[in-house]
């Protein structure tokens, strides 16, 4: 637990409030996506996801500490877990929840400002592709042309929930509240 000590009682509290945003987002948000989705036969998460990764690229922007949204991930899997809410994913939701701040972590080693447009869309972008590979093709099992509909919806969410992930950073420091 050591490697906790880098971060302060304040960035700890920043990596809690944005995956409690991220849980609390998805019962609202995929219900919405599911009535596009679902006509369309494009997997929802694939559709929603990017409005539930910002909030790993924010985190990583907000805190700017190597692991950030490795915690975010983590601590979404852990409390998804927790509570039961397993879905349809059962047990890959520890990995369908971390693997996604894993790449972001690894996107953010190649920008030196994590408050660019250009960060917070790849970051999210990757995120949201990665969650939906895992999905599509652990828990959902589709076929080549529905696994490419559906890695096209994650891209065009991740990019969406990237410009949002961005606008609300910079809303945020406006504000003066990071």
């Amino acid at each position: 637990m050591n490697w906790l000590r880098k971060y302060s009682s304040q960035d700890l509290l920043f990596i809690a409030i944005l995956s409690a945003l991220g849980l609390a987002a998805k019962p609202i948000i995929t219900p919405l996506i599911h009535l596009i989705s679902a006509p369309l036969m494009i997997p929802g998460g694939s559709l929603a996801g990017g409005l539930y990764m910002m909030w790993i690229a924010l985190a990583i922007a907000i805190v700017n500490k190597p692991g950030a949204g490795l915690l975010v991930g983590i601590t979404q899997a852990i409390v998804m877990l927790s509570m039961g809410y397993f879905g349809n994913h059962g047990a890959i939701s520890l990995i369908s929840y971390t693997l996604p701040g894993l790449l972001a972590e690894f996107i953010a080693l190649f920008f030196k400002n994590k408050g660019t447009l250009a960060f917070h869309v790849l970051a999210v972008t990757v995120s949201n592709l990665t969650g939906a590979t895992i999905v599509t093709i652990i828990v959902m099992r589709l076929a080549a042309i529905p696994f490419l509909i559906s890695l096209i919806a994650a891209t065009i969410s991740g990019i969406v929930g990237g410009i949002i992930s961005f606008s609300m950073f910079n809303k945020l420091k406006k504000y003066k509240i990071i």
